[in-house]
């Protein structure tokens, strides 16, 4: 083991021991409590603030951090997904216009580039902690009357539901990492190209047609992806080859970016 390895888990069982917020040692106290170099010490900090483990405040120290969200990769909203955890979920409506559709929207959204779109764009918070930036796009037809206030007071599915009488019921979603630009980080509120994580869904309902379209950007410091595994019978420890089905979008080649290759590959009827 090395010597920053052998830092880094001495450091971690001190976490373990503190309160989310509670600040640890200076860079100079673990050195002497841990009788290691402080450049030791140091590259060992890096790593577990890279994993999220600690957070450094400039001029304040580094202090334990809020442990990070375990995403699973299944259809569920933002809003619904962050009460299940015991959490206080809450919008903020940044932008909500209707444009018409274009070429590429209308390829995403399976409509005439002439149809109008709404597209929303909120900040999620979570604890009144900023989580993601979410830009939703979806037909006129679909929500009219839509207003920004609902968008805040409401989770979308719920309206969806209840007072438009539309149920999405499956979807394709993709994931890839990338790096927050300047408006991204002001709105979420930390550095300049921190890690951060786009994920990209179009959903549909039962009968097959396209009801969304959503960008979202999530904080790579506070979530990380969880994906459940099984056998092609659908039963857990059968022994039986994975099935990669669902894991396509993640295994096409790096110049493939995003759902705009899917929505030429997959067919409409795609579940």
């Amino acid at each position: 083991m090395t010597k920053q390895r052998e830092a880094r888990d001495r450091v971690l069982e001190l976490i373990e021991r503190l309160d989310v917020g509670d600040a640890i040692p200076s860079e100079r106290q673990l050195s002497a409590d841990l009788g290691m170099s402080r450049l030791t010490v140091r590259a060992a900090l890096d790593d577990l603030v890279r994993e999220g483990h600690l957070v450094r405040r400039r001029g304040a120290g580094t202090f334990v951090s809020e442990p990070k969200i375990a995403q699973e990769l299944t259809m569920t909203s933002f809003t619904d997904d962050m009460r299940h955890r015991g959490m206080v979920p809450a919008s903020r409506t940044l932008e909500l216009k209707v444009v018409t559709a274009g070429a590429r929207l209308g390829r995403l959204l399976h409509v005439s580039p002439s149809e109008r779109i709404v597209i929303a764009k909120r900040l999620r918070l979570a604890d009144r902690e900023t989580m993601a930036i979410e830009e939703l796009h979806v037909r006129e037809a679909i929500v009219p009357e839509l207003t920004a206030a609902e968008l805040e007071e409401r989770s979308f599915y719920e309206l969806l539901r209840d007072r438009y009488g539309v149920a999405p019921v499956s979807g394709i979603q993709t994931v890839e990492p990338t790096v927050t630009n300047e408006d991204e980080s002001e709105l979420l509120g930390v550095p300049l190209h921190s890690p951060a994580f786009v994920f990209e869904r179009i959903t549909r309902a039962a009968d097959g047609d396209v009801v969304e379209y959503v960008r979202s950007i999530y904080r790579g410091d506070r979530y990380r992806l969880v994906s459940e595994l099984g056998g092609t019978n659908g039963s857990r420890g059968a022994g039986g080859p994975l099935d990669t089905t669902a894991y396509q979008a993640v295994l096409r080649p790096a110049g493939d970016i995003g759902l705009d290759k899917w929505v030429m590959d997959v067919p409409r009827s795609h579940p």
